[in-house]
């Protein structure tokens, strides 16, 4: 019984559909930084924009934020293949990271059906601003 339940949990939680958050500089949450460059990879010019439209970036911050996206993928997990014919499977992924240099601050992540979206950008920003109070900062 005990195996059924942690194989059904496994199936389920496989390639999940909810954001993984992760906080490396607790200091963030008193202290946010001042200001955030913006790198966006691969190019992608309408969340790019998305993000200028939310928040001012300047090149010459120390700390950036770093958006990456991915479509097309396919998770290759065997446990997950009942739920890859039965279910709307994660296609696609979402990363939003800040660094100080190569120092990893904040990770935000989350597996997506479709191809990211200016909606997926703006939920993942209001997840961080919340998660580290920088202010709106927007033109």
């Amino acid at each position: 019984m005990t195996l059924l339940v942690l194989t059904l949990i496994h199936l389920i939680h496989g390639c999940g559909d909810s954001a993984i958050v992760k906080l490396y500089d607790q200091n963030l949450t008193r202290h946010p930084p001042r200001c955030l460059a913006l790198r966006v990879f691969p190019p992608d010019p309408t969340a790019k924009k998305r993000l200028q439209a939310l928040y001012t970036f300047s090149k010459k911050c120390p700390y950036t934020l770093e958006l990456s996206t991915k479509a097309g993928i396919h998770c290759n997990s065997g446990a997950n293949a009942p739920l890859k014919t039965t279910s709307n499977f994660p296609s696609a992924y979402l990363r939003l990271e800040l660094r100080e240099g190569m120092r990893l601050l904040y990770s935000y992540y989350i597996d997506l059906t479709n191809v990211p979206g200016a909606g997926d950008v703006e939920r993942a920003w209001k997840r961080f601003s919340k998660d580290i109070p920088i202010g709106r900062r927007s033109r």
